[in-house]
């Protein structure tokens, strides 16, 4: 089980559980940030508010560092910075305004490429490939939207484009699965209908469209994939919004077919898988009755809990070597006024 609350600093007692924490973040107050991702000691999340990509050390749950140099909040290209990976526990890639992809050192903190995707919106959320060296960026807001599959190796080209005309509310999260050496691609809406979404199938070697298993009433948005290779969709804020019932869903990614729904928890954005403890986890930022981390058990596809979490907690990533989990919340919530990251711990 997990536990989640704003102290800082309190002792613990002896041979006690560890008590949950609250990581405090200098520069400006946070009120603008988007997506995080954990991984080789890392986690990095989208921090709009200070132009910047924040680092924390998942060891010592210290603040690390900051990489700058993106759009911000109010970029008229669309902002940034939005999603985020860890390439090779060495590079930092995120998407930015005006259609930029950047490219960061993490030794050095320093952004040492920006790739250019050709659209005039923002780049959003992101997949690594390992398989064929490729990170699979959306642009969202572009009309239509596109994906572009952009090399890792040096100077960064990109491959191929990918329309998807047909989704008329832009994209959300690509994921790449080893198994079927597919991308699976969040599509909020089809054809203008608000109430049929989708989960693209796409072939990353030929940048083509070779699928979409329709979900209704659902508007995805994050995606994970589970240890028995199935998909947990994340139905979003705005299908919360448009009046559908709060849910998510567990998805076969190759049928198709919705092997569950989970009524219990709904309204989120980023959703993860905790390889550590085996749970899925969703920053629901616009569950019902407040903002919640929902956590489903992937082992055996059952709903655990919702934890309350905070303002605008819509982001979560989680250490795949300690199970801890890092929860962003805005500035303005009463018990994090400036903004923080919450600390998760089994």
């Amino acid at each position: 089980m997990l536990a989640l609350a704003c102290a800082c600093g309190t002792a613990q007692a002896s041979g006690g559980p560890k008590l949950p924490q609250r990581i405090d973040l200098p520069g400006h107050a946070l009120r603008s940030f988007d997506i995080g991702y954990a991984d080789h000691d890392v986690y990095a999340f989208a921090d709009r508010s200070n132009h910047s990509v924040d680092l924390i050390d998942t060891r010592s749950l210290r603040f690390a560092g900051r990489i700058d140099g993106f759009a911000g909040a109010h970029d008229a290209g669309g902002g940034g910075p939005n999603g985020v990976l860890i390439v090779g526990g060495r590079q930092v890639w995120a998407g930015d305004g005006s259609s930029r992809l950047r490219v960061a050192d993490l030794a050095t903190r320093r952004i040492v490429a920006t790739v250019a995707t050709g659209g005039a919106g923002r780049v959003d959320e992101l997949a690594y490939d390992p398989r064929d060296h490729l990170v699979i960026a959306a642009n969202n807001d572009d009309k239509p939207p596109f994906i572009s599959f952009i090399s890792t190796r040096p100077p960064y080209p990109v491959r191929a484009r990918l329309v998807l005309a047909q989704a008329t509310r832009g994209l959300e999260q690509p994921l790449w699965d080893p198994r079927t050496g597919k991308v699976y691609l969040s599509v909020p809406e089809l054809d203008g209908v608000a109430s049929r979404g989708g989960i693209a199938v796409i072939d990353p070697r030929s940048a083509r469209l070779v699928g979409m298993h329709e979900v209704s009433r659902c508007m995805p948005a994050g995606l994970a994939l589970g240890p028995h290779g199935e998909l947990l969709v994340g139905c979003s804020d705005d299908a919360v919004a448009a009046g559908f019932r709060a849910k998510s869903l567990l998805l076969d990614p190759v049928s198709g077919k919705v092997l569950r729904s989970f009524d219990q928890v709904g309204g989120s954005d980023e959703v993860w898988y905790d390889a550590a403890r085996g749970d899925f986890l969703l920053a629901a930022a616009a569950n019902p009755g407040g903002p919640v981390l929902g956590v489903i058990d992937a082992r055996t596809s059952s709903w655990k809990t919702n934890l309350p979490s905070g303002s605008h907690a819509h982001s979560v990533a989680a250490d795949p070597a300690s199970g801890i989990a890092f929860v962003p919340i805005a500035a303005g919530d009463p018990a994090c006024k400036r903004g923080c990251v919450e600390v998760l711990r089994p």
